[in-house]
């Protein structure tokens, strides 16, 4: 059957309402459905809200410090170098043939010991030379001194010319100035004679021998340098002090924070590379007036003894200059101070027994256990040693009483996260 275009608007309109009808019909149970829903929803969130209440933590149990100012020795460390008191390089004055190496290299020597010892026969020669030139000198100035006696009185006397004075004179003159002429000689030839024969100038220890035996060796050129002989009693420490430093302890000094020793006498202990304090204390004997133009330092050198020669010459050592007094400092336990993101930080326990989280500016240390604190702590501050790591900033602390059990030791990370989780169940 064909269906027209009015037919099928008719058919059309009788199919979209019989569609709407059961639309309608099953729209309640939906509605229904969904209201049960959210209402066992919220029923399940109401049931959830009415569970105790997490159990809060307990107060960290900690050990404080209460800070007080007291007088401090000064100390400022600095890493510093040793040096011979007087090193001296063996050095040829005279052009020969070495003969003999007459020490053991790297050993103590003594003033005045032989060193080295070149070929004398040469030296010898000129030495009887410089002899026989000197007699012939006298002899002629024997003569000429005899002829001046004769010449003058018939002079005198008109007997002889005033010529043959003036020449007799002369005669005399020159003769004594070739006896000067050669003594002169003969000391020159007797030196030579001695720089053949090296000995330590210094009581040190020797350095290698530069030049063999049988080597020739040449007075103007690099093969006069033979060894050299360092000094080691007393010795020598040097170290640089920048600019900062230098200002710093100044403007410590203007404050009043930093009291000098009188006559700036300070003094200089050492720490050896190993660890070991050096037994003897040294004395500030320079300081070099001008800054170094690479390094924007100076230089500062003590001068320590060295009886038993433990100190050698190039050694590398820490060198703590003490002597001032640095009056109301305040010092605190180095445990009780942590690196922060900012900068060093302690907890401070206030009066309300709460802790803050309180940033500092530290100093140098204080002993072995000790620092000191700048800036950041007053007199009266309450500051936390162990039991740190449990504190919360703005959170209550227990303080334990002092001797008590369990005060004074921190608890390691992982014992503290395992309390808190305690503490959640």
């Amino acid at each position: 059957m064909i269906l027209g275009p009015h037919d099928r608007r008719a058919l059309g309109s009788r199919h979209w309402g019989r569609r709407s009808q059961a639309i309608k019909r099953n729209r309640k149970p939906l509605v229904r459905t969904g209201f049960l829903s959210v209402l066992a929803l919220c029923l399940a969130a109401a049931g959830c809200s009415r569970e105790a209440p997490e159990q809060q933590r307990a107060a960290p149990v900690v050990t404080v410090t209460t800070v007080t100012p007291q007088a401090i020795p000064f100390s400022a460390s600095f890493v510093a170098q040793t040096e011979s008191s007087r090193q001296v390089d063996i050095v040829a004055r005279v052009s020969g043939f070495l003969d003999r190496i007459a020490y053991a290299e790297g050993e103590l020597v003594k003033e005045g010991q032989l060193l080295f010892q070149l070929d004398p026969k040469p030296f010898q020669v000129q030495l009887d030379a410089a002899k026989g030139e000197l007699l012939a000198q006298e002899a002629r100035h024997t003569t000429a001194a005899a002829n001046l006696k004769r010449v003058k009185p018939l002079a005198a006397q008109n007997a002889m010319s005033q010529a043959d004075l003036d020449k007799a004179q002369g005669e005399f003159d020159a003769s004594d100035a070739a006896v000067y002429s050669a003594r002169a000689k003969l000391k020159q030839a007797e030196l030579n004679l001695g720089y053949t024969t090296i000995r330590s100038p210094v009581t040190g220890f020797s350095g290698r021998a530069l030049q063999r035996q049988g080597a020739y060796i040449n007075a103007v050129g690099d093969s006069a340098k033979l060894s050299y002989v360092a000094a080691v009693e007393p010795m020598w420490v040097n170290f640089s002090m920048s600019q900062n430093q230098l200002a710093q302890i100044r403007d410590l000094v203007q404050k009043g924070q930093l009291v000098p020793p009188k006559n700036q006498d300070f003094q200089v202990e050492l720490v050896l590379s190993d660890g070991k304090p050096y037994a003897h204390v040294g004395r500030i004997n320079f300081a070099d007036p001008t800054f170094s133009q690479d390094t924007g330092s100076f230089q500062v050198r003590a001068v320590l003894p060295n009886p038993k020669r433990e100190l050698r010459p190039g050694m590398f050592v820490t060198a703590n200059v003490k002597g001032g007094t640095r009056p109301n400092a305040v010092v605190v336990p180095q445990l009780a101070v942590q690196q922060g993101s900012k900068g060093h930080v302690v907890y401070v326990v206030k009066e309300d027994g709460t802790a803050e989280l309180r940033p500092v500016l530290v100093g140098d240390y204080s002993g072995e256990k000790g620092i000191l604190i700048a800036s950041g702590l007053q007199a009266g501050d309450r500051v936390v040693v162990d039991g740190a790591l449990r504190v919360v900033p703005g959170q209550p602390v227990k303080v334990a009483e002092p001797g008590a059990a369990g005060a004074g030791k921190a608890e390691s990370p992982a014992k503290a996260a395992k309390s808190e989780d305690a503490a959640k169940k």
